[in-house]
């Protein structure tokens, strides 16, 4: 089971090489700035700025009647607070899924000298990836609130994210794509869990 879900017959280490194989200083550094903008320490600071940028959408927005203004209010905070604790929830799921699975990362797996590492070897724990499961947390929370360019460069942030952690020597291609998944899940749950919340709040009222 493992061949086919993990190792996609061999084309998850073949894709690994692909992408790892591939480097220079600028590329070093571009993906070493990817990894750090894709760590879930920044937690803390895309919160500060979504809750400022809320403010800010919110004192300036044009005031039409009650109703639109409380829309556009229930818009901005439902993506707040789908951001929030899809963190937790990701965070958790995270925290147990990497030692229950322990699966090996890329310099215990492979050969000594058969690939490239920039900054620290890390050993355990590669499935799912932390940070592009992040990088999908953020952008997926943030998608309702995206227009067309900033969507472009939300896929841009998640594949830069998802692609640092193989080049850097961190990551299989695999275990991106469960970081992935993971979070789409997570938020695709989590958004439908405060729609359904508003929804009763609203019947409530």
């Amino acid at each position: 089971m493992k061949e086919i879900i993990y190792d996609w017959g061999g084309i998850n280490v073949t894709l690994f090489h692909a992408i790892n194989d591939i480097h220079s200083g600028f590329i070093d550094s571009f993906m070493l700035l990817g990894t750090a903008l894709g760590d879930h320490n920044n937690f803390p600071l895309y919160l500060a700025l979504l809750v400022l940028t809320t403010l800010v959408m919110l004192v300036r927005m044009p005031v039409h009647d009650a109703a639109t203004v409380q829309q556009q209010i229930l818009r901005w905070m439902s993506v707040v607070a789908v951001f929030s604790v899809g963190y937790v929830v990701d965070g958790w799921l995270i925290g147990a899924l990497k030692p229950m699975l322990d699966f090996p990362r890329p310099p215990l797996a492979l050969p000594e000298g058969t690939l490239h590492i920039v900054g620290r070897a890390e050993l355990h724990h590669s499935l799912p990836s932390g940070h592009a499961s992040f990088a999908m947390l953020l952008v997926a929370s943030l998608w309702p609130l995206f227009s067309r360019g900033w969507q472009v460069a939300g896929v841009f942030f998640v594949l830069w994210v998802g692609v640092s952690r193989i080049s850097l020597g961190a990551h299989f291609p695999a275990d991106v794509m469960a970081g992935f998944l993971l979070s789409l899940s997570v938020v695709t749950l989590v958004s439908l869990a405060v729609k359904n919340l508003l929804r009763w709040l609203g019947r409530r009222n």
